[in-house]
């Protein structure tokens, strides 16, 4: 399976090497209290919703690295 930003939230985080990578540029998101509603969403879409916290820059170095992953 390849990974990227366009992958759901909850793919990612149930997926050792793909949360790692999360972890790393957004620390604590998986513990955030709100990440269950966007468990179903892609990246993408939760950063939209994110109020800023997850910037373009963000997604930018996040996809690289998921999409270097396989």
């Amino acid at each position: 399976m390849s990974f990227s930003i366009e992958t759901k939230l909850g793919d990612l985080l149930d997926n050792e090497a793909t949360k790692a990578v999360l972890e790393k540029h957004l620390p604590g998101i998986s513990a955030h209290p709100q990440i269950g509603m966007g468990k179903g969403f892609a990246l993408s879409m939760v950063a939209k919703f994110s109020g800023g916290l997850i910037t373009e820059e963000a997604l930018a170095k996040i996809d690289e690295e998921l999409k270097a992953l396989g």
